[in-house]
């Protein structure tokens, strides 16, 4: 789909789009030039009403190992930004995200893991803050997201203490999802992806603004009320009416 000289590789099959950071000679840092590659490739697949998920990862040996570093001693808030931007981007996709961490995650480049909404992790895999360790604050919402999916004691344990995590060890955590054998994490992020884009995209779409938003939410009662509304909409879909009637003749079939 894309160049193979691209800081950005995209490739988009069974429905779902593969973003593959490039640059391994600089174990894929975001740079400037890569965000906007970033960008340009959610923009594209956004756009695209046959994608239903997104895969991102990096070309070997590593996921993303943060921001240049020599950007980063010349920052303002406005380079911070636009390096920001580059897992941003993707934590705001209102598609089905999952990080296929195969290497390396360092600092921003773990806020591009953590920004997924979900992350499976090879064995060689990687998470280390590292922040502290080269003297400088957390940034991009990095303490935020790794409390909230992880808590405050792993929180505190990776960002203060800089303990480093590997990817057994971040599925015991709860860091990630699931931790896979290193020559097994491609193929089961595509089939988990292809499982989320097999769903009515508007269906999904829905359905992840939904979990989003329960995040506020501490009574039963409350998210019964707040699922009513996009359960009913989905009843009156083509779609609904479509896989009721193949479910009908698949059971049918087998009597």
């Amino acid at each position: 789909m894309t160049s193979s000289d691209s800081l950005v590789l995209l490739d988009i099959a069974d429905g779902v789009a593969t973003i593959t950071l490039n640059n391994p000679g600089e174990r894929n840092t975001l740079t400037a030039p890569l965000v906007a590659e970033i960008i340009s490739a959610m923009d594209r697949i956004e756009n695209d009403s046959n994608v239903g998920a997104i895969v991102v990862t990096g070309t070997a040996p590593a996921f993303c190992a943060g921001a240049n570093l020599g950007n980063l001693q010349q920052s303002s808030s406005e380079s911070l930004g636009t390096i920001y931007e580059g897992f941003l981007r993707i934590a705001r996709s209102p598609l089905p995200t999952l990080a296929a961490v195969n290497g390396a995650a360092v600092g921003a480049g773990m806020n591009l893991a953590l920004g997924c909404d979900v992350r499976i992790a090879a064995r060689r895999a990687k998470f280390d803050t590292r922040f502290l360790q080269i003297g400088i604050h957390p940034g991009g919402g990095h303490t935020w997201m790794l409390r909230r999916i992880a808590g405050p004691q792993t929180t505190m344990a990776a960002v203060i203490f800089g303990e480093v995590i590997d990817g057994a060890e971040a599925e015991r955590l709860g860091i990630v999802h699931r931790c896979v054998d290193d020559d097994q994490l491609q193929a089961v992020a595509h089939a988990m992806a292809a499982r989320a884009a097999s769903a009515p995209r508007e269906l999904v779409i829905e359905t992840k603004k939904t979990i989003q938003a329960m995040a506020d939410v501490s009574e039963h009662v409350v998210a019964v009320e707040r699922e009513l509304t996009p359960q009913l909409w989905s009843t009156r879909q083509p779609w609904f009416a479509e896989r009721i009637a193949a479910l009908q003749n698949q059971i049918s079939s087998k009597k």
